[in-house]
């Protein structure tokens, strides 16, 4: 099982323990959990695209910890002026492990289980 998910602006093929690096996300410690949204799920022979019903998939992750991306140098240079800049960046990014894809149970299903319950508990 796989799915397609959202996360920073790009699109991402994502499995159960993949570890995916996507941009920094803010106020995200390590160990905490985080959810992105599905755009497409494959399971098998079954490919899930309505939007209505890939409202009901959960794909949740698990924050690794921070990362960064490579030191990228710029040099700005104007010949015969004196002109010369240098400047430099590095992306920062975030570590997730997907450590689930999941159609959450519906909610009509658990208050029919919990009315079959008290059911049974009245009729003994």
């Amino acid at each position: 099982m796989y799915a397609i998910v959202r996360c920073g602006g790009r699109q991402e093929k994502v499995a159960l323990d993949d570890v995916l690096t996507v941009d920094k996300l803010a106020d995200e410690e390590a160990g905490s959990s985080v959810s992105f949204p599905a755009l497409l799920v494959v399971d098998g022979e079954t490919i899930v695209s309505d939007a209505a019903e890939l409202s009901r998939y959960l794909v949740t992750a698990e924050v690794v910890g921070p990362a960064k991306g490579p030191k990228i140098n710029m040099i700005h240079y104007r010949n015969k002026t004196g002109y010369k800049r240098r400047q430099g960046h590095r992306q920062q990014y975030t570590q997730v492990r997907i450590t689930g894809i999941a159609k959450p149970e519906k909610a009509g299903a658990k208050k029919s289980a919990a009315k079959q319950d008290t059911a049974e508990q009245a009729q003994a």
